[in-house]
């Protein structure tokens, strides 16, 4: 009933490990939860917008059910959220999300993620930000790819520079109680293609191919 379930990213690296990128299934999501629950900032820091980690428990874990759920309940080729689990050698390590709002017109996608405290620091976030780069740029079209980092959140920034993104002005953002000055990033296909980049195996795509519009 829901193809997306059969696309897999699936890349490696030396030092990294496998990474296989998924929608994950109902029954893993705790999992996931978990994992957020043991920390991915210090608790003086917030990386996000909408400051979900801030939210006590159990509330947390039930409106990060429902974010998933809703990014499919909501889902149409005018605007859609890919939320992929990513897992580093079997395990659940974060997220890696990918929206579009008129994609066929467009051709633009912007990326979020997650990454859970112990796989930090060791180039996971890198490796899983290029495989969802190369599903939106080798696989779907892709001819712009855009993101925004708060600028005290480096560890986001130094990825969107490694992975090949052009800073693209400032922004800002709502932050906890106030708003926060963030630098954008812009990277173009030819951006992309003028680069090195690790293989990514792409499976199960053509059968969802027609709902990314």
């Amino acid at each position: 009933m829901w193809p997306l379930y059969d696309l897999r990213l699936t890349t490696h690296d030396p030092k990294t490990g496998v990474l296989v990128l998924r929608v994950p299934e109902e029954a893993e999501l705790p999992a996931f939860v978990a994992l957020a629950s043991l920390g991915i900032h210090a608790p003086e820091e917030m990386p996000f917008s909408i400051p979900w980690t801030d939210v006590p428990s159990p509330q947390r874990e039930r409106e990060s059910y429902q974010f998933y759920m809703s990014t499919r309940a909501s889902w149409s080729t005018d605007s859609w959220t890919l939320t992929l689990g990513v897992w580093v050698s079997g395990e659940p390590a974060g997220f890696q999300d990918m929206r579009a709002q008129e994609f066929a017109k467009f051709r633009t996608v912007t990326t979020g993620s997650w990454l859970g405290q112990p796989f930090q620091g060791r180039g996971v976030g890198r490796l899983m930000r290029q495989a969802v780069l190369a599903l939106a740029f080798d696989h779907l079209g892709a001819e712009v790819a855009e993101t925004e980092a708060f600028l005290d959140n480096p560890a986001s920034n130094r990825v969107s520079l490694a992975v090949g993104y052009q800073p693209n002005g400032f922004g800002r953002l709502p932050k906890r109680d106030g708003t926060g000055e963030t630098q954008r990033f812009r990277m173009t296909l030819e951006d992309w293609c003028g680069r090195a980049r690790p293989e990514v195996t792409v499976e199960g795509l053509e059968r969802s191919r027609a709902l990314f519009g």
